[in-house]
Order: structure tokens, then C-alpha cells, then sequence
């Protein structure tokens, strides 16, 4: 099996899988970067079921994940993770391509 350029951890996979089994066949995350947020970027992750011919598909422990081909120039490198912790629970992207992130782990700059 070759390296696949993202890297999803078991945690992740398994809080989608939690999320995604009340959906319709075939219901994928989909993880995103765009323009925004306090330091410049920021990642999305939303419920998808259509999936373009140059996405990134990573399936993981019964579970996919979706990358567009625009937001893989930003997350190659990264490792997406769920994280449950005191203060709340979400998924965090682990991107060596940011050289910043906003404290709340949603945004970062390049």
C-alpha cells in the first residue's frame, strides 16, 4: 500500500465513523483549507457524499476522508487527529506547513 500524503489517526477515524452512522451510504468527511480565520487560513470538515475526480480519498478503518486538490497543496505533511480533552472535543490538523496557528487550532498561516 503506498504512503498517502495525510495521515488520519485511529482516534479520528473512529469519532467519523461515530458521526457518519446516522448518514446515507457513502457519506464521507470532507477536510478543506480556505481563506480566513486569525492567522490567514482555515480548515474546514464537513459531511460530504460527492467527490470530485481530483480529490484525495483516504479511507481509514472503514471510514473516508476527502481532500480537494486546491486544500492538498496546503495539508501535504499533515496528520488529521481527534482530540477530546477538558475543554472540548475536536478534530486538529497537525500541519508542518504552518509556521502559526490561532489558539484555537482552527486557522493557522504558512
Amino acid at each position: 500500500m503506498s504512503e498517502q500524503p495525510i495521515s488520519v489517526t485511529d482516534r479520528a477515524a473512529s469519532r467519523i465513523a461515530k458521526i457518519i452512522a446516522k448518514e446515507p451510504d457513502g457519506t464521507a468527511l470532507r477536510v478543506s483549507v480556505s481563506g480566513g480565520g486569525c492567522s490567514g487560513f482555515s480548515y474546514g470538515f464537513d459531511l460530504d457524499r460527492d467527490r470530485a475526480a481530483d480529490d484525495l480519498v483516504i479511507e481509514k478503518n472503514g471510514v473516508t476522508v476527502l481532500i480537494d486538490s486546491i486544500s492538498l497543496m496546503y495539508l501535504t505533511g499533515s496528520e488529521i487527529d481527534f482530540v477530546d480533552e477538558l475543554i472540548g472535543a475536536s478534530f486538529q490538523v497537525k500541519n508542518p506547513n504552518a509556521t502559526s496557528s490561532c489558539g484555537c487550532g482552527t486557522s493557522f498561516s504558512l
